[in-house]
């Protein structure tokens, strides 16, 4: 039974992400839901956001709130439990933040997509570790994060039904807000990717260069070994990689999809060196017929199965990379048969395995 009416729920709208292209393939499947976030920047977002009917909390009008939304951590819980979504159905929250904390109709279905429960609450001395929060700062936050983990304890309760997107982030919902939780995978658009003609000697890590992707390790890696590396991306953390990089370590910064699509078919293997709740460029490297190196933690656990998709590396430093570059063989992967693997990611089965989800919930009730 489809509900009738329909809410989409979303942390903030002031960056684009991973997050924002899930909300894309969940709009896509409710074209006339309104999205209801903390924030919007029209400015940070796609053209096509500006069509669509977006509905902003009090924390639109605060000052600076777009580039420096981190400021009102303490606001979020208040602005999302100020929605009216009385009347609504069906509520989806697209959540990694605060959004699944929203409150609805005693007999309408709150359905969650947990990216994962909130990094910076939950795993906060790793988290301003390598934010290089100051020990000042950090003394000072540890108060008001305690408030708000016991606030997203109670908020994980509104929730009727959660979604999560790998195998860790569903092993968090359980850890940390005592919920069962259903495995759907994000979406990827595998149809932008083809195999090359010709597979040329360069391993490729694409990232937003910034620490916590630990980009350093592929960059210490291929120094050591002295093998060409291509990084496509860029961040804040840009000039301490390049000062570290060696004569093999070429930086190209942000490139076209086209161009990104080009030079991850025709590289020896992608590189993913840090750890994520799930990694969407894996299954794209896959997509393109090339296979992956990847930290053996968090969503690649899902996606990079050892000689078969890809290796993993063990240990989050240097050296072990460097051995796992170094034993690895292109001709050992079959492109067809990864280009197969990564088809069951695709946006079509995410939507088709979504609906099955909404039905299952709405019929629980």
């Amino acid at each position: 039974m489809r509900p009738k009416r329909v809410a989409i729920v979303h942390d903030w709208l002031n960056q684009h992400g991973g997050a924002e292209r899930v909300l894309e393939v969940l709009h896509e499947l409710y074209p006339e839901a309104p999205v209801y976030t903390s924030i919007f920047d029209p400015a940070a977002m796609p053209a096509e956001y500006r069509n669509w009917k977006i509905v902003t909390s009090f924390m639109q009008r605060l000052p600076g709130v777009a580039r420096h939304h981190q400021w009102y951590l303490p606001l979020y819980p208040l602005a999302f439990d100020s929605f009216d979504l009385s009347d609504y159905d069906l509520v989806i929250s697209n959540s990694s933040g605060f959004c699944h904390g929203v409150l609805t109709r005693a007999d309408a279905c709150h359905l969650n997509y947990c990216l994962t429960p909130p990094r910076f609450l939950w795993n906060f001395d790793a988290y301003v570790e390598r934010e290089a929060v100051g020990a000042v700062v950090r003394a000072a936050l540890r108060p008001l994060i305690t408030i708000l983990r016991v606030w997203d304890a109670a908020a994980a309760q509104r929730v009727d039904f959660f979604v999560g997107i790998s195998r860790a982030v569903v092993a968090r919902i359980r850890k940390i807000y005592r919920r069962d939780a259903w495995l759907l995978h994000p979406p990827v658009d595998t149809s932008r990717f083809r195999p090359a003609d010709r597979v040329e000697d360069y391993f490729l890590v694409v990232s937003r260069l910034v620490p916590y992707k630990r980009v350093d390790l592929a960059v210490g890696a291929a120094n050591r070994l002295r093998v060409p590396l291509l990084v496509v991306g860029d961040g804040r953390d840009r000039p301490r990689l390049e000062r570290m990089a060696g004569p093999t370590v070429k930086f190209l910064g942000r490139l076209p999809g086209e161009q990104v699509a080009d030079l991850m078919a025709r590289c020896r293997a992608l590189v993913f060196p840090g750890e994520e709740d799930f990694g969407i460029v894996p299954v794209e490297a896959m997509a393109s017929g090339r296979p992956v190196i990847a930290y053996a933690a968090g969503g690649a656990l899902d996606t990079v199965i050892e000689n078969q998709t890809g290796i993993l590396f063990r240990e989050q430093s240097v050296e072990a990379l460097a051995e796992a570059m170094a034993r690895f063989r292109a001709d050992e992967f079959d492109p067809e048969a990864l280009r197969a693997f990564a088809r069951q990611f695709d946006t079509a089965e995410f939507k088709r395995r979504f609906l099955e989800l909404v039905d299952r919930a709405t019929s629980a009730g």
